[in-house]
């Protein structure tokens, strides 16, 4: 599977050269783009790391400080709202708590990277200035689509060509179907096992109970 990740990726290098080729553009080092990043800084070297060395970079980058998201420090949801989030998954998404709390379910399964990849996506789609959404694009792209990134995400060879084929003209909407094959996954395989989980059982328990008194 990772052989026909690098094929796919060098490929779309490939074909990225020659359109900007055709376009007039001559992109810088462009012989030694290796991996779909924009950047073109990385030699053909950085596709042959070990699996060992692998996993070592994965362990070193989630070892990173990071803001821990939990339920305790998003906007406290009401019993009906979380009740509520057993009905549908539409419910969690459209909830800053219950995204949150999902968020973190995801974390014990070691799959935030989609939550925060669909979380990425929503904030580039809300900003118009040029500029910000070419860099916007390139940060997404570099932190959940390379197949270097420890946090990438999982989708399917089409969603991948969409993807290199956008990326020529990067716009807001540049991982709009990369966005919604990630939110199906979530539904279908996530969800579930959230929704029947001890974390979302004690939430609704501590819900229940009254405040304490002041």
């Amino acid at each position: 599977m990772r052989k026909r990740q690098i094929q796919v990726y060098q490929e779309a290098a490939a074909s990225v050269v020659q359109a900007r080729h055709r376009m007039g553009e001559t992109p810088t080092n462009a012989s030694n783009a290796c991996c779909f990043c924009w950047c073109c800084c990385c030699s053909c070297s950085c596709l042959t790391v070990r699996g060992e060395e692998e996993t070592i970079q994965r362990s070193v980058c989630e070892r990173r400080t990071e803001i821990t998201i939990n339920c305790e420090e998003s906007p406290r949801p009401t019993l009906e709202e979380a009740r509520s989030w057993s009905t549908s998954f539409e419910k969690v998404m459209k909830s800053a708590a219950g995204c949150s709390c999902f968020r973190q379910f995801l974390r014990t399964e070691f799959s935030e990277e989609n939550m925060m990849f669909w979380m990425a996506c929503e904030e580039l789609k809300k900003e118009t200035n040029k500029t910000v959404v070419e860099e916007k694009v390139r940060q997404i792209y570099e932190d959940f689509i390379s197949i270097l990134s420890p946090k990438e995400v999982s989708l399917d060879s089409h969603v991948r060509d969409v993807i290199n084929r956008n990326m020529l003209e990067p716009t807001s909407h540049t991982f709009e179907e990369a966005q919604q094959q990630i939110y199906t996954l979530m539904q279908r395989d996530s969800y579930p096992r959230y929704i029947n989980s001890a974390e979302y059982a004690d939430l609704l328990k501590t819900l229940e109970e009254p405040p304490p008194e002041p």
